[in-house]
């Protein structure tokens, strides 16, 4: 394999997106102190409304207010309060960002829900869901990419030194492809939509990251993640649960590593009491890279450690050990690729 050149360091481990807590100046400072070379933008999900994946991501739209109700986030025919919240939310995790970031000039990833996460969690003003309508998915593209860029502009602008990857995040996209998605009334299921919209519309997300010089990425830790999909879309990355996925990804995985996407390894348990040793988290990537392989020496530089899921769930003092146990794993990696 052809050695390849990854906007991280050699051995790294990051964060998923979601963290423990409601106080990001405590959360930001954390991430910064225990991720110094590729720190995340935490999110907060504790904090309510606003602050989930959905709201936080929903507050990024272009001229596409989103309202909450009792069933969750629907589209509005202006922005209100609730759209306000989420954006205050954000303000302040920029402001956080900022201040402990003075200096930063590596890789910062920042994360947001993806267009089909979105249109299968979205709800029209008629109750259905956004992906029961071709044209308001297309609307939806559009606005989500606007508010996309918009985003990676004021973060650029915040810390000028970072190079940013965008984490887009789609943990739906599995039940969006398989058709799995429940309509309104929960008796039934929305079509799925052709497989060639659903990579057209990553692939102009993806582009645009790229054009304004952003590295797209992609996040599933579904065991079913359509990594040939995201890889054809133009992520430069997947972030996966490599302790869920089978046999089966195992040659979409090794084409994937070929042309130069990174895989971020999802290796430390997110949630739970006790955590692994270091040598046997990285089990299920060695074992991968023994299937497919590919040569041991090549894994610090094209794997970074990762939770296996975000850290929103997990209690304080688990989160700071799961990260402490990534960067050991990462180092695992580094120092004895086999065993």
């Amino acid at each position: 394999m052809k050695q390849q050149r990854y906007p991280w360091p050699e051995a790294s481990y990051t964060g998923v997106g979601s963290f423990p807590g409601t106080d990001a100046d405590e959360a930001v400072r954390t991430v910064f102190g225990e991720l110094p070379e590729l720190p995340h933008l935490p999110e907060l999900p504790e904090r309510g409304a606003g602050a989930d994946m959905i709201g936080r991501s929903g507050g990024l739209l272009a001229d596409l207010p989103l309202e909450l109700h009792a069933g969750g986030w629907r589209a509005a025919r202006r922005p209100g309060r609730d759209v306000e919240r989420a954006r205050s939310f954000l303000a302040r995790d920029l402001d956080a960002l900022e201040e402990h970031s003075q200096g930063f000039s590596g890789t910062l990833k920042v994360q947001v829900a993806g267009p089909w996460t979105l249109a299968a969690s979205v709800e029209l003003r008629s109750g259905e869901k956004l992906l029961a309508d071709p044209g308001a998915v297309a609307d939806l593209s559009a606005s989500h990419i606007e508010g996309v860029l918009a985003h990676a502009a004021e973060v650029r602008k915040r810390v000028p030194g970072a190079r940013l990857l965008v984490q887009v995040d789609e943990p739906t996209l599995p039940a969006v492809l398989a058709g799995a998605v429940p309509t309104a009334s929960g008796y039934g299921r929305l079509p799925a939509p052709d497989r060639v919209t659903v990579e057209a519309r990553l692939r102009e997300l993806f582009g645009a990251l790229a054009d304004a010089s952003a590295v797209p990425m992609a996040h599933c830790c579904a065991p079913e993640l359509p990594l040939d999909l995201l890889q054809r879309s133009g992520a430069r990355a997947i972030s996966l649960d490599a302790t869920r996925i089978g046999r089966a990804l195992d040659e979409q995985i090794g084409t994937a590593v070929e042309s130069g996407v990174g895989v971020f390894a999802g290796l430390v348990a997110s949630t739970g009491g006790v955590l692994s040793d270091p040598a046997d988290n990285v089990g299920p990537v060695r074992e991968l890279w023994h299937r497919i392989g590919f040569a041991p020496e090549q894994l610090a530089r094209t794997v970074v450690v990762t939770p296996t899921c975000g850290l929103g769930r997990a209690a304080p003092d688990h989160a700071r050990a799961a990260l402490s146990a990534c960067r050991q794993a990462a180092r695992v990696l580094h120092d004895e690729p086999q065993r």
